[in-house]
């Protein structure tokens, strides 16, 4: 009967978020509460299990995923962003314009949230469009997917951040692989789908939504790459030489993720505020409305958590686990797949995601050989499965470029799609040489 608990947990999830459109933390709430008591727990137990799998999920998350928010706040208002965009377009010139462009979206997709960040590169892109002449969709599409493979790929970012606390993988580890894997993707439903995109015709006026944006005043091209990517050399520097560290209390708390995200963010305020004139109440400012446009991912964050913890006191993830261990598919290829049928299902990446994490943890003891680093990929592309009408990126995407719904089909799902598809292939292939 458990596993059929867990059926009709997961559906009422999807009826109340995608159907009913209620909160997506109360729906989690409702769900863990319906599968507790379907399980027999005790009430006490239950609000245990729940307020544990909150504590427990939020802990060092909230710092990482927090820390993300403020630094690619203060990238994108200091204009950091746009100088790196313009940097890599003038260099790539127009024929290799759509690799530029891909480059450009992934370098600033690293900080940035997926919806900041597609806030950001659109004004880019339709500026780009008046000036080169060239289709929208063909120079649209390469840069937005790289958004796309950051959000569901990189810490720190809240589904693979989270996912990896879940399953206990290591982050610096997943930002190595994650940039392996996400490389062919980009390429694939970036610039290469992108170019039978080239007769795409659109109505929308680019003149219309373009920015004037100012970069007289804006930091170096030196120094905004270096800002972008300090998360990144943080992470991946001090995780390669994490299993050497011994005994050198310095180097080892510099290996810690939340030191290296406060480190960024430190620097960000430092070179791109305070030593471009401004104070340290701008800086709160910039670092306050991050946080507050990040609590509520957060939530759903911790929701996930608590039906994770409810799944784990009942005895549910015991249960699926002795269920899953006599499966003989490929582990990752299941955690893809249920991270992808909760997507085309739900909508979100990020609920698709945890829950997968949620469901997958057993899997993971029952296999203790498989990469856990590269079963965060196999979710995180999972999560990122075709894009459709209970999507609120693919409504972003087809308000702001001013599609049809079949248009947005043709364009954004298919993206998606590739870009989900490929991660599996690059996650399959990796773990043949590790």
């Amino acid at each position: 009967m458990q596993i059929l608990f867990v059926v009709i947990a997961i559906l009422c999830l999807i009826l109340l978020v995608s159907w009913l459109k209620l909160d997506t933390f109360i729906s989690f709430l409702i769900v863990c509460i319906g599968l507790g008591l379907a399980n027999q727990m005790e009430i006490k137990d239950l609000g245990l299990s729940i307020k544990k799998g909150i504590g427990d999920t939020l802990g060092d998350l909230a710092l990482i995923v927090g820390f993300g928010a403020m630094l690619g706040n203060i990238v994108s208002k200091s204009g950091a962003s746009e100088v790196i965009t313009n940097s890599i377009i003038k260099t790539f010139g127009e024929k290799y314009l759509t690799w530029g462009l891909a480059l450009s979206g992934f370098v600033i997709g690293i900080p940035l949230f997926y919806n900041a960040g597609f806030i950001i590169v659109v004004p880019l892109i339709f500026a780009i469009v008046n000036t080169t002449k060239l289709p929208l969709m063909y120079l649209a599409i390469p840069m937005l997917s790289a958004l796309s493979v950051a959000h569901g790929y990189l810490p720190p970012h809240p589904s693979p951040a989270i996912i990896s606390s879940t399953i206990g993988a290591d982050l610096g580890k997943t930002l190595i692989y994650g940039i392996i894997v996400a490389i062919p993707a980009i390429a694939v439903a970036g610039p290469i789908f992108g170019k039978t995109l080239r007769n795409f015709k659109t109505d929308v006026n680019t003149e219309k939504y373009t920015s004037n944006i100012n970069l007289k005043n804006a930091p170096s091209v030196r120094l905004s790459f270096f800002i972008a990517l300090l998360p990144v050399f943080m992470l991946t520097f001090f995780a390669l030489i994490k299993s050497s560290i011994s005994g050198i209390k310095a180097l080892e708390l510099l290996s810690e993720p939340y030191v290296g995200m406060l480190i960024s963010v430190l620097a960000a305020v430092y070179f791109l505020i305070l030593r471009r004139g401004g104070t340290f109440t701008d800086a709160n400012k910039n670092l306050e409305e991050a946080f507050k446009n990040v609590s509520y991912i957060l939530l759903i964050i911790a929701g996930s958590g608590a039906l994770k913890q409810v799944m784990v006191d009942s005895g549910t993830s015991k249960y699926i686990g002795t269920l899953l261990a006599g499966i003989k598919a490929n582990p990752l290829l299941t955690g893809w797949f249920m991270a992808a049928v909760l997507r085309v299902c739900i909508g979100s990446a990020t609920v698709a995601g945890l829950t997968a994490a949620g469901i997958i943890s057993p899997l993971m003891d029952a296999n203790p050989g498989v990469s856990k680093e590269l079963m965060v990929l196999a979710l995180g592309s999972g999560s990122l499965m075709f894009s459709h009408i209970n999507d609120g990126g693919f409504w972003l995407f087809k308000e702001y470029f001013q599609l049809s719904i079949k248009q947005t089909i043709k364009t954004w799902s298919i993206m998606e799609t590739i870009v989900s598809i490929m991660g599996l292939l690059g996650v399959l292939i990796i773990e043949k040489f590790i």
